[in-house]
């Protein structure tokens, strides 16, 4: 059991149904439980959906790793490329061993010295020094605009505060990752341009309302499409006062570094949608997936979801919301988004459950989301929490964390962005 608090969540039949549902959907996106399926290995071959790739055609084999969850996917391809594989780099937010590739335990949702340095160590190692026979594997996992970070222009600290104001903008993740694109030497294509000539092999998991591949982690071996006047736009757009219009660069427009790249959605948001609506499905209950492009502001999203109400019938949907901070309480958009639909909730109570989770695990908190009804409801009143005042100053945290309603798994191996659930009963 992925939840580690579901028996304390599980205080109703309705709500072990959902947390059953949620907890099958995340352990099937486990890169233990699907990696056998998507990369197979025949001696020297490498499979990867439809294409075959003989691996004693290359002179070296590289592999470059970065983003929550990339580091079980390396250690997979480490245990099965063997002495194929010359040398690896990887950064992630969890901890994990390997013989050959060199690992740095890196931060999120902020970039840090430790995110930089490594970032710096794989331009210096790759840099002009590759071959049209050599291979490059490239696994991009969400996360991986703050892990894999290179800015062009501004330091450690510049761009620390650039990251912090977007957080807090109320910018999508498709603005902020424009806007990232044109501060960075490595994002929107120019990591492909850093290893051309060689062979790339890019593995992606999405993270990404829509599963944009430029997009996913700014985009580090993909064509950017987006200009610096755009990223201008949205410094405008949001009143970025931290960044100066001078630190944007142009990203790599030339074809050529793109041409030898063959590029592999791994996993996205669907996946854990549809394995949620097989299980409840399986249960007997109507399952509908909505999107798996959802976004918009949690109160606007809230609004939509209370007005869902028919009985018997469980909704899914995926995307990611956006939050303008305003307050200075502890918070993520998960446990906002449910907030606000408690706030929805308790002006016209029915009986229905909401759930928003972040499927790495980490919702900006020990959470990962939360979850929400009539007896979340019952237990604020009883504690004269007023979901006002916790909403004016962003702490959703502290609201679930006081009425126990926030859902714990710890930090997990795969990001596909958020996904919610609600169920009328």
């Amino acid at each position: 059991m992925l939840i580690r608090n579901f028996n304390s969540l599980a205080l109703t039949k309705e709500r072990e149904l959902l947390l059953k549902a949620l907890n099958y959907g995340l352990e099937k996106i486990q890169p233990e439980n699907y990696l056998k399926e998507k990369i197979k290995f025949y001696e020297s071959v490498l499979e990867i959906s439809d294409k075959t790739y003989d691996l004693g055609n290359f002179e070296n084999v590289y592999l470059i790793s970065y983003g929550k969850g990339s580091s079980l996917i390396s250690k997979y391809l480490e245990e099965n490329l063997g002495d194929f594989l010359k040398e690896g780099y990887v950064i992630d937010t969890k901890e994990a061993d390997f013989k050959k590739i060199y690992f740095t335990l890196g931060a999120h949702p902020l970039p840090s010295k430790e995110n930089l340095e490594f970032t710096e160590k794989v331009v210096k190692r790759f840099e002009g020094k590759l071959k049209e026979n050599d291979l490059v594997i490239v696994i991009t996992c969400g996360g991986g605009s703050v892990l894999f970070e290179k800015p062009a222009k501004v330091g450690l600290e510049e761009i620390i505060k650039i990251n912090e104001e977007l957080l807090k903008s109320g910018a999508d993740i498709y603005e902020m990752n424009t806007v990232r694109k044109h501060l960075s030497l490595v994002k929107g294509g120019g990591l492909a341009k850093i290893l051309y000539p060689a062979k790339i092999i890019s593995l992606i998991l999405s993270d990404i309302p829509g599963d944009d591949i430029s997009f996913i982690a700014s985009g580090p071996t993909v064509k950017d499409e987006t200009t610096v006047k755009e990223a201008i736009e949205i410094v405008k757009k949001f009143n970025l006062k931290t960044l100066k219009e001078e630190w944007l660069i142009e990203t790599p427009k030339e074809d050529i570094y793109f041409e030898n790249i063959d590029y592999f959605l791994l996993l996205s948001n669907k996946d854990i949608l549809n394995e949620i609506k097989n299980f409840l499905k399986k249960e007997g209950f109507e399952t509908e997936i909505l999107t798996y492009t959802l976004s918009g502001n949690v109160k606007e999203i809230a609004e939509k979801f209370k007005d869902l109400k028919t009985e018997n019938k469980i909704y899914l949907c995926g995307g990611e919301t956006t939050v303008e901070v305003k307050g200075k309480g502890i918070g993520g958009r998960n446990q906002e988004l449910v907030l606000w639909f408690l706030k929805f909730l308790k002006e016209e109570p029915r009986n229905t459950i909401f759930i928003s989770f972040n499927t790495d695990g980490i919702d900006n908190t020990e959470f990962g989301g939360a979850l929400g009804d009539l007896l979340s409801l019952k237990k604020a009143e009883e504690m004269n929490l007023n979901i006002d005042e916790f909403l004016q100053n962003n702490d959703s945290f502290n609201f679930f964390k006081k009425i126990d309603d926030g859902i714990i798994t710890g930090k997990l191996s795969s990001n596909v962005s958020d996904i919610m659930i609600l169920a009328n009963f």
